[in-house]
């Protein structure tokens, strides 16, 4: 029989196993990132993943010499598809539209010296290209209110090595574009999006810095995208992909982001109220809204106050009008190995709310709000995340395999017919700042509609010489670098235009 020492040793050691159990966590599955499974999903082309850079495409041309004084643009309209243009450094205050293919556009380096163009805070927009195989390099771009370098329908192009401050709504905007590069360029001070790639395929994004700027680099509404080895710092919020509602293009999809450092994107929200970036929150480090079979990889997210990562659907953004043909989930969200470091110290109310649901209280790493299908994560112990709790553990450790989306022989040409003038200028210049359903930088396509019913000639009027008529909206860029022909049938077809 056990004395009453045993029994009172024996009641002891049940109690504090019971209570050691009770209180003792699983073990975490821990994933190398090094070798394992690559990510066997994403496009594919046939010609495997080599990446022949668009100069190699151009035709040996005439090589055009701009000193500073003269016109660059009196330069490109007498250039022949194939001329390279060398601007010397000076500064240049114009516009310059390209509108034929196989341009090369080159701003000259001389002893850190370069071709400056500025728009003086008077002009709209420093560089636009409607051409296929455009190249625009090397340039130091100021002071303009609407747009640094902006694509409109042009495949194949690549915009790189370009300092770029303070030029209204976006930094640099390829939309509408099949095959495109965007890499090392310094761009900061914007008021929506430092990088923008807009509506368009297979396009590479990587060694930019991104600064002060609302948002840093921004995938919308486009396809087979690819974010690497970036800097975004001291924006509102680092880098985005997601689903604007109301565009001809209704997804985001199959879109890498990796090995980028995404820090202290704390800067107060500056962009124009009522426009959906208006409601990004403030230290916001990536942003997942709509868009599926997004990888986020490798990157190092640091000092963001509202979250590191954000993954929503767009009940949960502000600003946005929800488009039936566009559906509203984040699925297949994929997070691999990433540094957190110091994220969500200073979190907003929604974020707090959706932490205390699962009883977390504290700082925010990974924050989903809003169904998801397919979604997973690995090594999640390292995390402090709220709304993951149905997301698996991935099958793949990173994506080694894919080294680029771009295509290996090139885009197609895109040809722009008389019968589609209308709509392929809707599409890339129009669409980026009017949406059917909603607002963007612009009123919607049906208050347009309301104001110029019947009267196309009288909307291209006002296109070509815009006159700014609501205060609630920043002033439009003057499209007046169209031809007659090109205004009308935009005219035209934003008036005819049905969602």
């Amino acid at each position: 029989m056990l004395n009453k020492r045993t029994l009172m040793l024996a009641v002891f050691v049940f109690v504090c196993g019971w209570i050691l159990g009770s209180n003792k966590q699983p073990v975490p599955i821990i994933t190398s990132s090094a070798g394992g499974a690559s990510y066997d999903g994403g496009y594919r082309t046939t010609a495997g993943d080599k990446v022949a850079a668009v100069t190699k495409r151009l035709s040996t041309g005439i090589i055009h010499i701009i000193n500073p004084g003269d016109s660059i643009q009196s330069v490109v309209e007498m250039s022949q598809p194939g001329d390279t243009i060398q601007v010397l450094p000076g500064t240049y205050s114009e516009t310059v539209y390209i509108d034929k293919d196989d341009i090369h556009l080159m701003g000259v380096i001389d002893q850190g010296r370069r071709a400056t163009l500025d728009g003086r805070g008077i002009l709209n927009d420093a560089i636009l290209y409607s051409g296929n195989n455009i190249v625009i390099e090397n340039f130091h771009i100021k002071d303009y209110k609407g747009n640094g370098i902006m694509g409109q329908a042009g495949n194949n192009f690549e915009i790189r090595n370009n300092l770029i401050v303070d030029t209204g709504i976006y930094g640099i905007f390829p939309q509408l574009g099949i095959n495109g590069l965007v890499e090392h360029n310094v761009v900061s001070g914007i008021a929506d999006a430092a990088i923008y790639i807009g509506m368009s395929d297979n396009v590479h994004v990587a060694f930019n810095e991104v600064f002060d700027s609302v948002a840093g680099i921004e995938i919308e509404n486009s396809r087979h995208a690819i974010v690497e080895n970036n800097n975004a710092h001291n924006n509102t919020g680092g880098i985005l992909a997601f689903v604007t509602p109301g565009l001809p293009i209704k997804s985001t999809e199959d879109v890498i982001i990796r090995n980028n450092f995404v820090s202290n994107n704390n800067t107060p929200n500056f962009g124009a109220p009522g426009s959906m970036v208006a409601g990004i929150p403030s230290g916001t480090g990536v942003l997942i809204m709509a868009a599926d079979d997004v990888i986020i990889e490798g990157n190092i997210i640091s000092n963001n106050k509202t979250s590191g990562i954000i993954i929503s659907d767009h009940s949960y953004a502000s600003n946005v009008t929800i488009d039936p043909h566009s559906e509203p989930n984040s699925d297949r969200t994929m997070i691999l190995d990433n540094v957190m470091l110091n994220n969500g110290y200073d979190t907003i109310p929604e974020v707090i709310a959706l932490a205390l649901a699962e009883l977390h209280t504290g700082p925010v790493d990974i924050v989903h709000a809003g169904p998801s299908e397919g979604s997973c994560i690995n090594n999640r112990h390292r995390y402090q995340a709220v709304g993951i709790g149905n997301y698996e553990n991935c099958d793949f450790t990173n994506t080694d395999n894919i080294r680029s989306y771009l295509l290996a022989n090139g885009a197609e040409p895109r040809v722009i017919s008389a019968d589609d003038r209308g709509e392929i200028a809707y599409l890339g210049v129009c669409s980026g700042c009017h949406s059917f359903t909603g607002r963007l930088i612009g009123p919607p396509v049906p208050v347009i509609q309301a104001m110029y019913a019947n009267n196309p000639e009288g909307l291209a009027k006002y296109i070509n010489a815009p006159v700014k008529k609501r205060s609630n909206y920043p002033p439009m860029p003057a499209m007046s670098y169209l031809d007659f022909e090109t205004q009308l049938a935009v005219a035209k077809y934003m008036l005819a235009l049905r969602e």
